[in-house]
């Protein structure tokens, strides 16, 4: 007898528990989505990026003739030493970086000449030796896009600004 009344009253409290979800679910999952949309429409009115990321996320159309050209170390290859990769030995690139910069952004004014960018060129060439030399070999030819983007933000993330719209760069492994 007992473990019949144990039986009804577990069913009972499995129907209770059936009952209350759907509750739940009814009530707060429309409130949820309605939360979102408010969201979005708040990001969007300030123009903030949902996606995070910074100032690399966003996608910038500037015209061919707003972009100015600016060769790091005068356009000569700098001698990075890369991570190790699996074969456990150590290889090195020779890496040539462009960086491709929007003459009509504000930024540009402040910190966009040639003079300015002479002075940050250390500074630059640090960037980019940091990026590329935290990658082994296989990453440094396989994926270069990511590699230009990590650059790209690293960039504007020390600038604290996106005048900087492009970053190229072309590269041999020893």
């Amino acid at each position: 007898m007992k473990k019949n009344l144990i039986s009804v009253i577990i069913l009972a409290l499995v129907l209770a528990n059936l009952i209350l979800t759907a509750i739940l679910t009814f009530s707060v999952l429309p409130q949820s989505k309605k939360a979102n949309e408010l969201i979005a429409k708040v990001c969007s009115a300030i123009d903030l990026d949902l996606q995070g990321g910074g100032y690399a996320a966003q996608e910038l159309d500037v015209d061919l003739d707003k972009v100015v050209n600016y060769a790091l170390n005068g356009g000569e290859k700098m001698t990075i030493n890369l991570t190790a990769g699996e074969d456990g030995v150590k290889h090195y690139a020779m890496v040539q970086v462009t960086l491709g910069l929007n003459s009509e952004h504000e930024d540009y004014k402040t910190y966009g000449s040639e003079e300015q960018l002479a002075d940050k060129e250390s500074m630059l060439q640090d960037i980019v030796q940091t990026v590329v030399g935290s990658h082994t070999s296989e990453d440094l030819l396989g994926d270069k896009e990511s590699i230009r983007q990590e650059i790209l933000e690293a960039i504007r993330k020390r600038y604290e600004s996106n005048f900087v719209i492009s970053v190229s760069y072309t590269v041999s492994v020893q």
